[in-house]
C-alpha cells in the first residue's frame, strides 16, 4: 500500500501491512511492525481528500458535514467574541507595549553596529584592552543585550501578562464546552 505522497508505507518487512490486513474493518488498535501494538484510530489510515485530486486534475472536494459545520461557527463566534473582549485587548495591549519598543530599540542597536562597522572601521578597530578592540566588545554587547531582552521579556510575561492570559484561556475553554453540549 501507498500512502499519498506515493512513498510505499510500513516497515517493508510482509507482502502486506497491518492496515492492508485491516482493510475494511474499523478497528481502534494498531500493530507497529516491531510487533509493537498501540491504540490509534490514525494509524496507518490514508489521508483522502487531503490534496488528492480526483483526474480532472482539481482536487476532490471533501464532504462537510452539517452538525460538525454549525459547532465550528458557533466555536468561531467564541473566539471573536473573547477577542473583542476587554480583558484580551488588555493583555495584547500589555504585549505591544513592551515589544514595540524593545524591538525598536534592538534594531536600531543592531543596525548602528553594523552602520558602525562599515562606515568606520578605525573606530571598531581600536584597541580596548589588549587584543580586544572596541567591535569585539560591541559584538559581545549584541549577545549580552539578547539575552537581557529575552529575559526582560519572559518576566514581563510571567509579571504582567500570564495570569490574565491563562484566565482567557480557561474562559474560552469553557464558552467553547459549553457550545459544543458540554462534551468531553
Amino acid at each position: 500500500m501507498q500512502s499519498s505522497n506515493g512513498r510505499p508505507r510500513g516497515g517493508g518487512g510482509g507482502a502486506e501491512s497491518p492496515a492492508e490486513i485491516r482493510e475494511g474493518q474499523d478497528q481502534a488498535r494498531a500493530e507497529a511492525p516491531g510487533g509493537m501494538r498501540y491504540d490509534d484510530p490514525w494509524y496507518d489510515a490514508l489521508a483522502s481528500g487531503w490534496g488528492e485530486s480526483d483526474g480532472s486534475g482539481v482536487p476532490a472536494p471533501v464532504p462537510a458535514q452539517q452538525a460538525g459545520e454549525e459547532r465550528g461557527v458557533a466555536a468561531a463566534d467564541v473566539y471573536l467574541e473573547v477577542q473583542r473582549s476587554a480583558a484580551f485587548q488588555e493583555v495584547r495591549s500589555r504585549y505591544r507595549r513592551f515589544v514595540v519598543p524593545g524591538v525598536a530599540v534592538f534594531l536600531t542597536w543592531y543596525v548602528g553596529y553594523v552602520v558602525t562597522a562599515t562606515t568606520a572601521p578605525g573606530l571598531m578597530a581600536r584597541p580596548v584592552a589588549g587584543a580586544v578592540n572596541v567591535a569585539m566588545l560591541a559584538g559581545l554587547g549584541q549577545f549580552l543585550t539578547t539575552f537581557l531582552l529575552a529575559w526582560a521579556y519572559a518576566r514581563h510575561a510571567r509579571l504582567r501578562r500570564d495570569r490574565a492570559a491563562l484566565e482567557l484561556r480557561w474562559d474560552t475553554q469553557e464558552l467553547t464546552r459549553s457550545v459544543r453540549g458540554g462534551g468531553l
